[in-house]
């Protein structure tokens, strides 16, 4: 459902600019559709595939590796493709994927796998670096691309898996503080990120600037009010709001349907969420636990840094709103892992009417 209304969002936040840059106001939206299409035959076949298979050694670490390897393939000539000054795709010609979106779930899969074999070495501070050595190399190649929301994305990612593989508290804080500390080494480091702090703590200081984003979105959601303007009646989306139908499609959104429907449009998110965490807290094993937590987490996560963007609550960042922004790799993906948490919860209901039947004959 999510997937289906991003289609229609799609269009509706990108047809003026898809008329007067390619000549086609279905632009965006029929590669949307197309990402749709892929991601529902994605995500039938993930619900009915044994993800079991994931747990072993040979399939966590191309989970693992080949992710890390489409990252660093990112950074060489001719193969990686630039945009705004940042190299996260690879081109094949006219076909581009972003590395970062299949590295989320790799370090998933990868993780649970680990941590549900080694459940006894997590209370070890050794016990945890194979994780922490992982999500620290896909984090340090996302972030030289550079790309810090995908970044915080994984770093916070891994840290909440840590968390639930068991890992004690002492440990965790000691990972947890420099991580906090590095935010603002990273910012620094690079001054287009302090631009975009300054714009976050007063966008009106630079309104044609840094600061012209974040004001656009915020006259886009002001201007929804409560019940909005009416679909396909956006005012911003006519070259006023940048990135309108990818990083700002909630802004859009929110000023065509207004607060109600962003209120409902997070509902059905925040029914998601409960969904994955009930099917993590029913699964009947370890690695299924962790599996279904981690996919759950990212959806959530992402979900939740993009609104907080959009808000103006945080300095804004380039991450899409799951299974409705445009971006192919991105929904593919991330329809194809909801098919995996349904076979996991498949599973679990499976487990337990098998247990229900065993007691009865008992």
């Amino acid at each position: 459902m999510l997937a289906a209304f991003g289609v229609v969002a799609v269009y509706s936040a990108s047809g003026y600019v898809a008329q007067t840059q390619y000549g086609d106001k279905f632009y965006f939206a029929k590669k949307q559709l197309i990402g749709f299409v892929l991601g529902v035959l994605a995500m039938c076949f993930c619900g009915r595939w044994d993800y079991t298979k994931l747990k072993g050694k040979r399939a966590r670490w191309v989970a693992l590796v080949v992710p890390i390897l489409l990252l660093a393939l990112v950074f060489v000539p001719g193969v990686g493709k630039s945009n705004y000054g940042a190299t996260r795709w690879i081109g094949i010609g006219s076909v581009t994927v972003q590395p970062s979106e299949l590295a989320k779930y790799g370090f998933v899969v990868f993780a649970s796998a680990y941590m549900s074999e080694k459940m006894g070495e997590l209370r070890t501070f050794k016990g945890v670096l194979p994780v922490l050595i992982s999500g620290g190399a896909i984090c340090l190649l996302i972030i030289i691309e550079p790309n810090m929301s995908v970044t915080m994305c994984v770093a916070l990612l891994m840290l909440a898996m840590l968390f639930l593989g068991g890992m004690k508290i002492k440990h965790f804080l000691v990972i947890f503080v420099p991580v906090l500390l590095a935010v603002p080494l990273l910012i620094i480091a690079e001054p287009y990120r302090l631009s975009r702090l300054s714009a976050f703590l007063d966008p009106w200081e630079n309104p044609r600037g840094e600061g012209y984003q974040l004001i656009q979105s915020l006259y886009a959601l002001g201007n929804g009010g409560w019940f909005g303007t009416g679909l396909f009646r956006s005012r911003q989306k006519y070259r006023f709001l940048p990135f309108a139908e990818s990083d700002f499609i909630l802004s859009i959104i929110g000023e065509e349907l207004g607060f109600v429907g962003i209120f409902v449009l997070f509902g059905v998110s925040f029914a998601l969420v409960i969904c994955g965490i009930k099917t993590a807290a029913e699964a009947d094993d370890f690695f299924s636990f962790l599996l279904a937590s981690g996919i759950t987490l990212v959806y959530g996560i992402q979900t939740v840094l993009n609104a907080l963007v959009v808000s103006g609550s945080i300095p804004p960042t380039g991450l899409p709103l799951p299974l409705v922004s445009s971006g192919n790799t991105s929904l593919i993906i991330t329809m194809a892992s909801m098919g995996i948490l349904y076979s996991v919860s498949r599973k679990g209901r499976r487990t337990q009417k098998q247990r229900f039947f065993s007691y009865n004959k008992a």
